[in-house]
């Protein structure tokens, strides 16, 4: 069973007549048209705009706030020859950035230098010892570009030294702005209210606006810097963004720089063909692994310099740190897999923290992010360092997670912390982990974050494979240059055989395949499937796939190829839709939904059409199915109670919601030690009052509050206890028993039992169980 990763979204246009007027009024096909349409350009101007634009789509840089001020002090500065510093940061936007500033002041004469943070030593941001060092010799203005906007204490140093800082950046505004000389950001509102009219750009963007504010024109010598960066940081690619890559992705194909020449060159990148995946996969790769490996400072040599052999060296040392920076990734991951494999942690908890010992620091987000896309969770990669106390690292979290808003409740018991929502950085102490893992897992609970939800993929539409021709990627194009808020469409591709099945790589991860349809054949790679190969046979109609459509060169030989995003087995007679959250409509489809816990059924039965059937699992014998779907909705308490429900029943399709908010099988049964301690407390403390003192006796035994109220239910049962108005005290009476003799130890015995073969099993082995009772 092919599970697919995410759920398909089919994009549907609900007038066609206004996809066939954008088409003919633009003279688009009207696939493009449509695509268009679903990204919310609506008009004709609107998409006009879009698909050419132009040197209009570059607004007034004197609209950001303190452009103004900030230009009259870079002015005061070159005319007086003042000593100029231009503190940038280590990826391949702060690379780019500081390039754009530091040449567009070279052009006006300045006297100006740059300094790079080193990521290990200084951190991201002002650090205050290099802002002293920095005006120990002689800097009377820093300049900072992609960063700035939240280093109040080093700008507060600087200010008491008698150095001005002006800030350039485009990163979240903190509650309190630094006291500098000028913020130019373009989320930062100006005296009347307003921010600039376009809130989305990059480091490079916003250096570019200040260069463009100090020329008196659009610097086009620097656009092709400026597209880098812009790719790079992943913003969004609209207005003027959109405007930056395209007019920067020409710049390029015609560049004159040796360092940006020597860069394509050593990526192996074709560049009269030069587009906006190069950057990402290509050039930006290359920028960041300097930075990530050791000092990004070269970025700024290898893009300004004009000595083509210098270009060449310093182009080979960042080809040579990216496969490095690949290398360590690889070997890193592959520790991290095998400590999560033998932990157990990806099938018991709801987050992941890797620690490793002595691996790179510039790597570890990198790792993560390869975790959370094979484990689909939160995930943290810390590693030891120089034999210390501390572990450092990064995490990177899912769409449904606010990783960051987890960790915060325990800031104080870091060293160090700080990111958004989907990234953090943070470093503690060894004896701090199982805190931190303690708190990821609460924080999982309190954002009720649901592991079975797969993230949306979006399908702009679906096309027969023998519609791919070059002509539809000359069509396609006109949409680019593709990146966040306008990727490249995926399409679900209609086909009518699926064969040449093969792996590729070295040990057989990716996968290989080709597409029939009317003879026409479309060959799609797959990558990170390779396990998937012996599921797909030739001829096969019931497998779905969708993908984005590429071109591929390969000795100088151009060919269409389709870049697999997800593949979906169809046609299956029961469904894995399981689910922590239940939604109105999940209950819109004909069919007999069967409940197994009464208060839930209570609850929903409401939201059940009049010609669909609610009953409860005891009920089904003597009633008949509706329709042709079975849908169970919540989890039993008992495996065999659903293996009745089946064995009555012969659908169509069987969907499993399986709905359970919380699992048991996470908390675990109570060992002997746990009821031996909760024993002596309450022999020791007569008349405890569990409505006051509940919380207090869940910490002193180490236990959750429902781990306790469960054992106090099974004392009760046992009548190892009384309890008279909440008031508990031991039976002076009792007699010994065993535990599993408690109703209560028994079903939460078969629960846990049940949550493994239902819960916590993958798609194949629940559907395996299941069909097991179907086919009886």
């Amino acid at each position: 069973m092919i599970d697919s990763k995410f759920k398909w979204q089919i994009k549907q246009n609900t007038d066609p007549q206004q996809v066939q007027a954008l088409s003919e009024a633009l003279k688009i096909d009207p696939l493009i048209a449509s695509i268009l349409l679903q990204r919310g350009v609506s008009t004709e101007e609107a998409a006009q705009d879009f698909l050419t634009p132009s040197s209009k789509d570059f607004h007034d840089p004197y609209l950001m706030h303190d452009m103004k001020r900030g230009i009259a002090r870079i002015q005061h500065a070159v005319e007086n020859e003042e000593q100029i510093t231009v503190y940038g940061d280590y990826d391949a936007d702060g690379i780019t950035s500081t390039t754009i500033m530091y040449e567009v002041l070279n052009d006006l004469g300045a006297n100006v230098d740059y300094y790079i943070p080193n990521r290990f030593s200084d951190g991201y941001g002002p650090n205050v010892d290099a802002f002293e060092k920095i005006i120990n010799n002689g800097t009377t203005l820093i300049i900072t570009v992609d960063n700035g906007v939240a280093g109040n204490e080093a700008i507060d140093v600087a200010n008491s030294l008698h150095c001005d800082v002006l800030v350039t950046d485009h990163h979240s505004l903190p509650e309190v702005l630094p006291n500098a000389y000028a913020i130019i950001h373009p989320r930062v509102k100006n005296q009347d209210g307003r921010a600039y009219p376009f809130g989305d750009l990059s480091g490079a963007g916003v250096a570019l606006k200040v260069a463009q504010a100090l020329m008196e024109d659009l610097p086009i010598d620097l656009i092709d810097v400026a597209a880098i960066g812009t790719v790079a940081d992943i913003v969004s690619l609209k207005d003027e963004n959109r405007a930056i890559v395209k007019f920067g992705l020409n710049a390029i194909r015609n560049t004159q720089r040796p360092g940006l020449l020597a860069l394509i060159k050593a990526a192996d990148i074709d560049l009269s063909k030069f587009d906006e995946q190069d950057i990402g996969f290509g050039i930006a790769p290359r920028l960041n692994s300097l930075g990530r490996i050791d000092d990004a400072n070269i970025g700024v040599e290898l893009l300004s310099t004009f000595d083509d052999q210098k270009a060449t060296e310093l182009a080979k040392f960042a080809d040579h740190q990216n496969d490095s920076r690949k290398s360590l990734v690889d070997e890193f991951y592959q520790q991290a897999v095998q400590m999560v494999e033998s932990s157990g942690d990806a099938e018991n908890r709801s987050t992941l923290v890797v620690v490793g010992d002595d691996w790179h620091q510039g790597v570890l987000g990198i790792v993560a992010s390869k975790l959370v896309e094979k484990y689909g969770r939160p995930t943290i990669v810390l590693t030891s360092q120089d034999g210390n106390d501390q572990v450092k690292g990064s995490g990177r979290s899912v769409e449904s997670f606010d990783l960051f808003s987890a960790i915060d409740p325990i800031r104080d018991q870091t060293i160090g912390f700080g990111g958004h929502h989907s990234a953090v950085g943070l470093t503690i102490n060894k004896d701090k982990i199982s805190v931190l893992k303690d708190q990821l897992e609460k924080a999982a609970e309190d954002q009720e974050l649901d592991l079975s939800q797969k993230p949306t993929l979006d399908i702009a539409a679906k096309i027969s494979a023998d519609q791919i021709n070059n002509q539809f990627i000359k069509n396609l194009n006109v949409l680019a240059p593709f990146g966040q808020d306008n990727p490249k469409p995926v399409f679900e591709i209609e086909y009518d055989q699926l064969i040449d099945v093969k792996t590729m790589g070295k040990t057989g991860d990716h996968l290989r395949f080709s597409l029939v349809k009317n003879k026409s054949r479309l060959t799609a790679v797959a990558f990170g499937q390779g396990a998937a190969a012996g599921q797909l046979s030739n001829g096969s109609a019931s497998i779905k796939v969708s993908g984005e459509i590429n071109e591929n060169t390969w000795n100088n030989h151009t060919t269409i190829q389709l870049m697999v995003s997800d593949l979906k087995q169809i046609a299956l007679p029961i469904v894995d839709e399981r689910t922590q959250k239940l939604h109105k409509q999940m209950f819109s489809q004909l069919g007999t939904y069967v409940f197994f816990h009464e208060n839930v059924f209570t609850q929903l039965k409401g939201y059940i059409n009049d010609d669909s059937s609610a009953l409860m699992y005891d009920q089904l014998a003597s009633n008949k199915i509706v329709g042709t779907k079975l849908f169970i909705v919540d989890c039993p308490d008992v495996v065999d109670d659903l293996a009745t429900v089946l064995r009555h029943s012969h659908p169509e399709t069987t969907v499993l919601y399986l709905y359970k908010k919380r699992l048991i099988s996470r908390i675990g049964m109570p060992d002997r030690s746990s009821y031996a301690k909760l024993f002596r407390f309450v022999k020791n403390n007569p008349n405890l009052n569990i409505g006051t003192q509940l919380q207090k006796l869940a910490k002193q035994l180490n236990l959750t509050s429902r781990t306790v109220v469960f054992m106090i239910q099974v004392f009760l049962e046992l009548d190892f206890i009384t309890i008279h108005d909440k008031i508990i005290n031991l039976n002076p009476h009792y007699l010994s028993k065993d535990l599993k003799s408690a109703p209560s130890y028994h079903l939460r015995q078969e629960q846990v039992k049940t949550e493994k073969a239902l819960l916590v099993s993958n798609t194949k082995e629940l559907v395996s169980f299941v069909k097991g009772y179907l086919d009886n």
